[in-house]
């Protein structure tokens, strides 16, 4: 149940302020649609969160041990860092061409602003951390949505009312006590 929660919450926490969360409150502005935009959603972080959990397998698989605890480790603490910068969406990131419609647009637009995200890199390294990945992969897509469907439907209200310096403080402080707890050997019932 520890690796669906936990991808869950640290998902849901770094997605605030991120820039695909940028962009569902973009393309909830631009299109007024919100139905196709969240299973746009759903559907690219699944496919895009699902190849990040084959590869945290392979890497379990291929590195193992010591040297995964550290490469872990270390990935848990760049996220930290990195969950302290706050996201800015490119001009260019809505403006795939529309006769994709909303749903394809929103399924293109999400799939590429999360390659190489901080969202889909953490779910590569839970999915590594926890002998579940179809877990990880499920709890990091429901972050996602639990980050963005708000957003979708109360656009630019929610930004007005978050306070994002602690938003981000905290999902740094969540993925530096995961490094820190990788790093020192803390199974906690992990299976590394």
């Amino acid at each position: 149940m520890e690796s669906f929660l936990v991808p869950t919450g640290v998902v849901a926490l770094a997605e605030i302020g991120d820039k695909t969360q940028l962009l569902a409150f973009v393309l909830a502005a631009r299109f007024r649609k919100p139905v196709p935009i969240i299973l746009g959603i759903l559907l690219a972080t699944l496919v895009n969160h699902g190849l990040a959990g084959a590869l945290g397998s392979w890497f379990k698989e291929a590195i193992g041990g010591a040297g995964l605890r550290w490469l872990l480790g270390l990935s848990f603490m760049a996220m930290a860092i990195w969950a302290l910068i706050p996201d800015r969406m490119h001009a260019d990131g809505a403006e795939t061409p529309q006769r994709l419609g909303v749903f394809g647009t929103t399924l293109v637009a999400f799939f590429f602003a999360e390659m190489g995200d901080k969202t889909q890199l953490a779910t590569v390294a839970m999915a590594a951390r926890y002998a579940a990945p179809a877990a990880v992969v499920l709890g990091t897509t429901l972050g996602m949505m639990i980050a963005n469907v708000p957003a979708v439907f109360a656009a630019h209200r929610l930004l007005e009312r978050m306070p994002m310096k602690t938003i981000r403080a905290f999902a740094a402080a969540v993925f530096a006590a995961l490094g820190l707890m990788t790093l020192l050997g803390v199974d906690a019932g992990f299976d590394l």
